[in-house]
């Protein structure tokens, strides 16, 4: 074979070989560039920013340890498992108890010493911070810190929208409110078919005194507002609920012009056997007809949340959807 064409084609070889490696390392180039600029998003997108009691901040998202005493049924309805729960020494809230038991106790009041003990890398607070031990200054200097507007703190669903942006869980907001919608919608048309237009009243009995829920008060907010039940004239005429919550007495009570009445109290409580025994109780239209609830677990119904709420449903409907 011709000497020249071997050496043409060896070093057609090469040439193409050469050309080859500068492709690859052009794609290598352009790979690490995009991962570069996958970094800098990825970088840029790990902070939000939003409007807060203290004015607008900047917190870093993705929080795994994060601490919002008496808040976290929202932090559940996100899928996320708070470092610490609420507390008043041994009381809990204890409708949350299910998912929430092996989580440690955190004072109501936040002491500074507890929160530091937990390592949070999140911080929630409510807007009002008279109740807390430290200042916001105090809390920030453990980790970051929003501190809810008052609309927030007040509203449960508005909660879980803001929780979901500060945890980087927009869409298991969007979910969790949106399933909790349909769960309404259904529950409201059996109600409708079960017991059309009577009418509703919750009590709770703590001790032996007895708070009849106003309209807005607590679960009753869901029951009127949301599942469109009725009230009794007695509910009507308490109005608004205001903070201080005051015991209604048995002669009052028996007014209660209810169809139905949730009875709600721990086992034991003196109030039960008082009301057994009243024959004032004993005479009111929901007695009368055997359509008053016993329940023992009141803390759902005494609480809002997104949890709470549906706890509170599946009782309702489980008692008078037949």
């Amino acid at each position: 074979m011709n000497r020249n064409y071997i050496i043409r084609q060896v070093f057609l070889m090469l040439v193409i070989s050469l050309l080859f490696v500068l492709a690859a390392c052009g794609n290598q180039d352009n790979n690490e560039s995009s991962s570069e600029t996958e970094t800098e998003d990825t970088a840029e997108s790990s902070e939000v920013v939003l409007d807060s009691a203290m004015g607008e901040v900047t917190i870093p998202t993705g929080a795994e340890k994060v601490l919002a005493s008496f808040h976290e049924d929202a932090l559940l309805s996100l899928g996320v498992t708070p470092v610490a729960k609420w507390a008043i020494g041994e009381t809990v809230q204890y409708h949350l108890e299910s998912e929430l038991q092996d989580v440690p106790s955190i004072e109501w009041n936040l002491p500074l010493e507890q929160v530091l003990s937990y390592a949070p890398d999140l911080i929630i607070l409510e807007s009002s911070m008279d109740s807390y031990e430290g200042t916001y200054e105090d809390y920030s200097k453990i980790a970051p810190t929003y501190v809810m507007t008052e609309e927030t703190t007040a509203d449960w669903r508005k909660q879980i929208e803001v929780f979901g942006k500060l945890l980087g869980k927009e869409e298991e907001a969007e979910q969790a409110l949106s399933d909790y919608e349909e769960k309404i919608t259904n529950a409201r048309e059996q109600l409708e078919e079960a017991i059309g237009d009577e009418t509703i009243a919750a009590i709770w009995a703590v001790g032996n005194e007895f708070f009849l829920f106003e309209k807005n008060r607590h679960s009753a907010e869901m029951l009127y507002s949301e599942l469109g039940l009725n009230y009794p004239s007695l509910v009507e005429e308490l109005g608004e609920s205001v903070a201080q919550w005051n015991p209604i007495s048995i002669e009052k009570l028996s007014e209660l012009d209810a169809d139905h009445v949730f009875l709600l109290a721990e086992e034991g409580e003196q109030g039960l056997e008082t009301l057994e025994n009243s024959t004032v109780w004993q005479g009111i239209p929901a007695a009368e007809n055997g359509n008053v609830y016993i329940l023992h677990s009141p803390s759902h119904w005494t609480n809002k949340g997104l949890i709470a709420s549906e706890q509170t449903i599946e009782d309702v409907l489980s008692t008078l959807v037949k």
